[in-house]
């Protein structure tokens, strides 16, 4: 018996532990920590935009405003994504992946179920060590300048202006309160890290659990099919039950992923064009820095947010495209197969099995987008195209 929780998702628990958004254990402390920690990155957003308030409006300005404040609202989509639907999007689906791997009674299948599972837990292990390694750099950088103040260390103005660059100007003395900004900062990047990194890894964890599911349905196709050499009656039955089998795990694989999305598709349709604009900010304040000059800390900065953005939605839709392509993989299992070897009844119920195969499962988010490497190639077009338009227009 293979239990999820433990085995598949400890990394994950962790992860949404630190920021309130594991629901198995919904405490009033957890609650208020939700409440607390999605309100301190709404309250960063806030701040930002109150700059171009507060302060001599300008293009440059505006733009350094809204390319990390547009980032942040990114990082809050993805927090309340989950954070208040933590039943449906987090416990339920892993309740129903428990009793898929509970109803697996065959070595193969299970055996098949544990590798996807580890594989995932060594790229969550990977991937959670490179983003903390990441944020003790960017804490770091921002906050030991200041640090260094409490012993009486000698800094100069340049090595403590990249605080300026990635916090709000308050409506106090920013030198009476510095630490405590310095301290609001350095949680909210926290917050807002760890949200994008727990709330994409979760759900790559559970498009990898459904690719398992199409694998085992591949399996089961074959080891029925296979067993049409001298087919007598008692082998004729077990062909058709192989075959109810396989149907059956793949009908459950659609469901858990049409399920999954069904509460996904309007966030994440927002956080795409959220994330294409904010993409193309960043990438027309790297272009005036690089042209025009400027600080090292600010394209910085804007270089990290780029990356960042890359990154995330190369992960999404190449999750989506292995779904795809593991859904193909039961076609070409179909169709491999020696099919017209086999009896002719057993024959037609493999026919319409390659009819339901050739139409792809698809991800769609807002019912206009399907996660795969080719939207991803559209998305990163539709940036560039953003950002050149809004580069010429300035020349």
């Amino acid at each position: 018996m293979i239990c999820v929780k433990t085995r598949h998702f400890s990394l994950h628990r962790i992860l949404l532990l630190a920021i309130g958004l594991w629901p198995c254990q919904r405490s009033r402390l957890a609650q208020f920590q939700l409440i607390l920690c999605f309100g301190i990155l709404i309250s960063f957003i806030i701040c930002q935009l109150t700059i171009i308030v507060t302060a001599e409006f300008t293009l440059e300005l505006a733009i350094n405003v809204l390319s990390i404040g547009l980032f942040f609202t990114m990082l809050a989509i993805m927090y309340n994504s989950f954070g208040f639907n933590f039943a449906e999007m987090v416990k339920r689906p892993l309740e129903e992946l428990q009793q898929i791997c509970n109803g697996l009674k065959d070595e193969k299948e299970i055996a098949i179920m544990k590798k996807y599972g580890d594989n995932l837990k060594r790229h969550t292990f990977t991937i959670t060590l490179f983003y903390i390694c990441s944020q003790i750099i960017i804490l770091s950088i921002i906050s030991l300048p200041f640090i260094s103040r409490i012993f009486a260390l000698h800094i100069n103005e340049s090595q403590s202006h990249i605080l300026y660059k990635c916090m709000p100007k308050y409506l106090v003395d920013q030198e009476n309160y510095l630490y405590l900004i310095v301290l609001y900062v350095d949680t909210s990047i926290f917050i807002g890290g760890t949200a994008m990194v727990a709330t994409g890894l979760m759900l790559i964890a559970y498009l990898k659990h459904a690719c398992g599911m199409f694998r085992i349905a591949s399996y089961r196709i074959k080891k029925a099919i296979n067993m049409q050499n001298n087919v007598p009656p008692k082998n004729e039955i077990a062909m058709y039950k192989g075959i109810i089998y396989a149907v059956d795990i793949h009908r459950t694989a659609m469901k858990f992923c049409t399920f999954l999305f069904s509460y996904l598709h309007l966030s994440h349709f927002f956080l795409i064009v959220v994330g294409v604009v904010c993409l193309s900010l960043n990438l027309y304040a790297i272009s005036e820095i690089v042209l025009h000059g400027g600080d090292i800390d600010q394209f910085l900065l804007h270089f990290l947010i780029v990356i960042i953005i890359f990154i995330y939605l190369f992960f999404a839709n190449y999750a989506g495209q292995e779904l795809t392509d593991h859904n193909n993989d039961i076609f070409f299992a179909v169709y491999s197969v020696q099919w017209y070897a086999a009896p002719l009844h057993i024959q037609r119920l493999i026919l319409f099995l390659l009819q339901r195969g050739s139409k792809a499962v698809n991800l769609n988010l807002g019912g206009v987008s399907i996660l795969s490497l080719q939207f991803f190639a559209t998305l990163t077009k539709a940036s560039i195209s953003y950002f050149t338009v809004m580069y010429s227009t300035q020349q």
